[in-house]
């Protein structure tokens, strides 16, 4: 079930507001260019600037414009444990397939507080739970001991992998076993992470090209890596726009120039300068997508 392109959905909106029939209409179109998966309210879906009401509005919203055709794994992160319990709560009544936790942020725990939070959450609530590792927003790494220590629970199923760290992969698999779910959280290193092990990816970049995307990680699944290497290729420069500017800024511009939504982001984000704005369109009128 979880494996290949899972999308880190944006989260549109439209005057301050969260846009419903954008993101139904994103779903789709992700669902119909083949994405094997979708994520809502993660970083990517501005879940920290999302109310409680909002952010319960679109897991609800995306589980049932999906309707089963693809599974849902929701962001139930927090850097406040009590509230992450409360999301994975939620987003198991809802009917979530599976939930993504990103390390808690600011507040810098140890690798012992890491653990305990993985754990509280994991006991707390009998939903398949991904470990959300991306030390370049939440400042702490989950270390590979700490990983094989929080999957030692049946809930624990596997791992968003963003630190960069191919390496992760076989450490992970040595540690933990190979029935760890290891997805790459980092679209520019997902074909070496492939190549190490990993079973797919949870993209930025497939908001913007969810077909290509998707056919790059069925030739790496399927070890047609020639394939894989030219898809690679040709999305890479996908890859780097899409981080010129604070994430999802470039990203909701990308939608917006396809029709998707429009590229309103949430305080503290503001949209794109001019400039980024103008290679993002070079990029995607190079991919043919506009």
């Amino acid at each position: 079930m979880f494996r290949g392109s899972f999308t880190a959905l944006i989260t549109p909106f439209s005057s301050g507001q969260v846009d419903t029939a954008a993101l139904k209409r994103v779903v789709e179109h992700q669902i119909k260019a083949g994405t094997h998966g979708l994520v809502p309210v993660g970083t990517t879906g501005e879940c920290v600037t999302l109310s409680d009401d909002e952010h319960r509005h679109v897991v609800e919203t995306v589980i049932a414009t999906a309707a089963g055709r693809v599974p849902v794994i929701a962001g139930a992160g927090s850097n406040n444990t009590a509230r992450s319990i409360e999301l994975a709560r939620f987003a198991k009544s809802a009917g979530a397939d599976a939930i993504l936790v990103a390390a808690p942020y600011y507040n810098k725990p140890s690798q012992e507080g890491l653990a305990a939070h993985y754990l509280a959450i994991a006991d707390a609530v009998e939903i398949p739970l991904f470990v959300y590792n991306v030390p370049g927003r939440s400042i702490v790494d989950v270390s590979v001991d700490t990983m094989a220590r929080v999957a030692k629970h049946p809930n624990v199923i596997g791992v968003k992998d963003a630190t960069g760290d191919t390496a992760r992969v076989t450490q992970h698999r040595r540690a933990i076993g190979a029935d760890f779910i290891q997805l790459s959280g980092e679209d520019a290193s997902a074909l070496g992470y492939n190549a190490h092990g990993g079973v797919g990816v949870i993209s930025v970049s497939s908001n913007v090209a969810p077909a290509l995307c998707a056919a790059f990680q069925n030739a790496t699944l399927e070890g047609r890596w020639e394939e894989a290497r030219d898809l690679n290729d040709r999305l890479q420069p996908l890859h780097e726009v899409l981080f010129a500017y604070s994430s999802p800024s470039p990203a909701k511009y990308a939608a917006s120039l396809l029709g998707l939504c429009s590229a309103e982001v949430r305080l503290p984000l503001v949209e794109c300068p001019d400039a980024v704005k103008d290679r993002i369109r070079t990029v995607l009128e190079e991919l043919s997508l506009i």
